[in-house]
């Protein structure tokens, strides 16, 4: 049976670093939405795994962040891995939705993802439309989606940019 739980970083931090380079290869530092990973510290409650038997099978990590001139507060869900004898099920996105409900109940107002709109859609993103917002690189647009958390948020405009020091994020 598989349990979805909060990551405990003195835990799991060593198994999904580990998941996450099996997944994506060393080259997933280069990709746009590590740049607004650097220098900031994932929201660690809201952050959620998937454990087999105790083992670390799947992950999806929460970051802050703020978008356009006014440094709206949002999160930024991923990256989100499974462990290859478990994806084509509905894993990946149960520890989003998981991921997603966390960051809900503590109070964010917006979930922003890169990812497949395909895979991501069914669970309650949208696309971003073309030209809102600016991320930091290249990014295909069809890519970026957001999800509002709570009822009356909307989308600000602008640029999307690594979140302040951490000190009320976690």
């Amino acid at each position: 049976m598989i349990e979805i739980v909060p990551e405990n970083p003195a835990q799991h931090a060593d198994a999904i670093e580990a998941l996450y380079d099996r997944t994506f290869g060393p080259g997933h530092f280069a990709k746009t939405a590590e740049r607004l990973r650097e220098g900031s510290a994932r929201v660690t409650h809201c952050c959620q795994v998937a454990l087999q038997d105790g083992y670390v099978v799947g992950a999806c990590r929460i970051w802050p962040i703020v978008i356009g001139e006014r440094n709206a507060r949002a999160v930024f869900v991923g990256p989100l891995a499974v462990a290859p004898d478990q994806r084509g099920k509905t894993l990946g996105q149960d520890l989003t939705r998981a991921a997603l409900d966390a960051s809900e109940r503590d109070g964010w107002p917006l979930a922003l993802i890169v990812g497949s709109p395909t895979y991501f859609v069914p669970i309650g993103f949208e696309a971003v439309p073309a030209g809102h917002l600016q991320l930091p690189g290249p990014q295909d647009a069809s890519r970026i989606l957001y999800q509002p958390l709570q009822n009356g948020a909307e989308l600000p405009r602008g640029a999307v940019k690594t979140a302040p020091p951490p000190r009320i994020w976690v």
